[in-house]
């Protein structure tokens, strides 16, 4: 474990980073006595931090959630992070490269909530049940710290969370198989990557799961209309300046955005 001054310390030195998009070096390296706990509430301070500067807290994301981002990533447990509303772009947005360090897009699955969830031992009937609506999502995915990154790292610096696109079709989620959607991302007209969200510990809903029982730890509930991104199905995709981005979701509609 390390000082509530060292958690302070960190979360400055993560938005300092995350402002003049220069990452620092890893925060467990900084401070090798830091485990998972010490990595969550820096996290929550460097929310508070960015709060404070009039941001506001919109849903969550949970990372790792899938075989192929753990692979990706050489990790083995989910993480999650939180959204804020300036992270929010729509369907047809032309997203500024400069905003990020070195950006890369993931395709997933937004649950939206129709009422708060929360509590112990929370079941994918309850998450099925809370959840208004599901559309299809791209996350952008960024670094504030070196690589390679251990769990800490990516805990303390929110879960990697920079930005998160949302189209396509949005169904209620007994409407439709939420484990058989399926996508493919294209850059520049190439795919690039595809999956199905059943990657995600067997049904989409299962992160969810994950991330309310992880919270309630915590004393936290989410609430109605926050966003909760489900994690990636496929391995991120580096973007720059330039690019063009189509995510097909077959039967759930598309995405497109444009990078510049």
């Amino acid at each position: 474990m390390i000082t509530e001054s060292e958690h302070r310390q960190a979360a400055d030195a993560l938005l300092e980073a995350g402002r003049t998009r220069q990452p620092i070096r890893q925060v467990s390296q900084t401070w090798p006595a830091m485990e998972i706990e010490d990595a969550y509430a820096i996290q929550k301070l460097w929310a508070d931090s960015k709060m404070a500067q009039g941001a506001r807290i919109v849903g969550h994301k949970i990372g790792l959630t899938s075989r192929a981002m753990q692979r990706a990533s050489k990790m083995t447990e989910p993480d999650y992070g939180m959204l804020m509303d300036d992270m929010l772009y729509t369907d047809g947005a032309r997203i500024p490269a400069s905003g990020f360090h070195s950006p890369r897009l993931e395709v997933e699955l937004a649950f939206v909530l129709g009422r708060p969830l929360g509590g112990k031992n929370v079941t994918i009937y309850d998450v099925l049940d809370a959840t208004a609506y599901v559309t299809p999502a791209l996350e952008i995915i960024d670094y504030r710290t070196e690589v390679p990154r251990a769990i800490c790292d990516t805990i303390a610096d929110n879960a990697a969370a920079a930005a998160m696109v949302t189209g396509g079709r949005v169904v209620k989620p007994m409407d439709v198989d939420l484990r058989w959607v399926s996508a493919t991302l294209s850059k520049n007209g190439i795919i690039e990557e595809s999956g199905v969200s059943a990657a995600v510990m067997g049904h989409p809903a299962m992160g969810i799961v994950w991330l309310a029982n992880k919270l309630a730890l915590h004393g936290i509930t989410m609430q109605a209309g926050h966003i909760l991104l489900a994690g990636s199905f496929t391995r991120p995709t580096p973007v720059a300046a330039g690019d063009t981005i189509q995510a097909d979701f077959g039967p759930l509609g598309s995405i497109g955005v444009s990078f510049s």
